[in-house]
């Protein structure tokens, strides 16, 4: 994706409207399965499920939104690509130019040594949350469980902040309902594409474009307000 992005003849203010949509398709997209990111590891492995059993449950919520928002980011490339072909020749030029200078100096390039650290890092990460959700039994039995699933939806919030994975290490466990597993899961899901440190895509991608943290907000909180909202009224 962030190959890409680096290559559509876009200003970089639309670059990075295209890649915080982008990511969060992936964020969405992600969730489907155990083996898609850490946060979908964690909730299968503390629910004890199989391994479709996020797919069944959110599906139906998920795949028409990566649809929807993929549909965006593609309406939206295409209107900011006229917009700038109105513009003069002589100025398209130089903002193209610009980019691709700008994209090949800070552009990181990637080895098969630096692929296989991440790999690593990745799952020592959801090794240590597997311990660390066990550790959290206690609390949740005596705090989390008592929650109205309404009131966990709109606490997941901070999983703009937080890493959604250790959220759902923290919080998710399996003598909850289905109304709350749904509620915490949905929370975490769009709120980890709002800032940059809530998901290991926005990771990523904000480090190899360098995207800033104010640059990524902009467009990812307003947009996981708006999205946080429509899912209260669909889920609830």
């Amino acid at each position: 994706m962030v190959e890409v992005i680096t290559l559509l003849p876009l200003a970089r203010k639309h670059k990075i409207v295209v890649c915080v949509l982008a990511c969060y398709s992936i964020g969405f997209g992600a969730a489907l399965t155990p083996i898609g990111e850490p946060l979908a590891t964690i909730a299968i492995s503390k629910l004890n499920q199989d391994f479709f059993f996020l797919l069944n449950l959110l599906g139906r919520f998920i795949i028409p939104a990566v649809v929807i928002i993929a549909a965006l980011g593609a309406a939206y490339t295409v209107w900011a690509m006229r917009g700038q072909e109105k513009l003069d020749t002589s100025d398209i030029a130089a903002t193209v130019e610009e980019e691709t200078m700008s994209d090949d100096e800070e552009m990181e390039q990637e080895t098969w040594k630096g692929i296989i650290i991440r790999a690593l890092k990745v799952y020592l990460f959801v090794m240590a949350l597997v311990f660390l959700g066990e550790g959290f039994y206690p609390l949740i039995d005596k705090y989390i469980l008592v929650l109205d699933y309404r009131l966990l939806y709109w606490v997941n919030m901070i999983s703009a902040i937080l890493d959604n994975a250790t959220l759902a290490a923290a919080e998710i466990s399996v003598e909850m309902s289905i109304l709350q597993i749904e509620a915490i899961l949905m929370g975490l899901i769009i709120a980890g594409g709002m800032l940059i440190p809530g998901n290991i895509p926005n990771i990523i991608s904000a480090s190899k474009l360098r995207i800033g943290s104010k640059e990524w907000a902009k467009i990812g909180v307003p947009f996981g307000l708006v999205v946080m909202v429509i899912f209260y009224l669909i889920l609830f």
